[in-house]
């Protein structure tokens, strides 16, 4: 099985320590699922579908997934980053 990245729409907010916690997701089909809840938060390699970047341990639905964000390196600019989650394919 191969797995890929999948972008996704994020809502998120700083909190009043600077920490970046994402509260939802839309996925591709447009769905939106809210994030119960965040439980860890590192840097960590994408081990199945490749990349790097802060991975944040979610529970949605009663259901642990890992969420990623894919800093951009450019130090100037609106966009910081991008979001993404693992797809797996047959």
């Amino acid at each position: 099985m191969n797995n890929i990245k999948v972008y996704v729409d994020v809502i998120a907010q700083f909190n009043s320590e600077g920490v970046l916690i994402p509260l939802s997701l839309t996925w591709e089909d447009g769905e939106k699922f809210d994030i119960d809840r965040v439980t860890d938060i590192r840097q960590a390699a994408a081990m199945k579908a490749g990349g790097q970047g802060d991975r944040y341990t979610i529970w949605v639905r009663g259901r642990q997934s890992y969420l990623f964000f894919e800093r951009n390196h450019s130090l100037t600019g609106n966009n910081l980053g991008r979001w993404f989650v693992e797809r797996r394919i047959a």
